[in-house]
């Protein structure tokens, strides 16, 4: 059994396969909104963008994606940063 996958706002793609991404993406995101951990890092790699186009399918589909582009460091292309809106007591969350 694997394992369980650090929650810190930093995902790193590069052992998954892209066929697993999109949901893997999807739950994390949900489990960092969860955390109220508002700044992520999804680290996807250069290569050919396929695993950057599936990760950026899924954060213009995600509904507490406020933003997301290339971070302003040397890795740019490699990876993407996203802003969270953390619900607050007022929404109905905890955050």
């Amino acid at each position: 059994m694997a394992d369980p996958l650090e929650i810190d706002g930093v995902l790193d793609l590069h052992m998954f396969r892209p066929d697993e991404t999109r949901d893997l993406v999807r739950d994390y995101l949900d489990e960092c909104v969860r955390r109220g951990i508002r700044d992520v890092r999804i680290i996807h790699g250069k290569g050919i963008g396929v695993q950057r186009e599936i990760v950026r399918a899924v954060l213009r589909e995600h509904p507490a994606v406020v933003s997301f582009g290339h971070p302003s460091d040397a890795g740019a292309w490699g990876a993407t940063v996203v802003r969270l809106q953390i619900p607050t007591a007022e929404d109905g969350g905890d955050g």
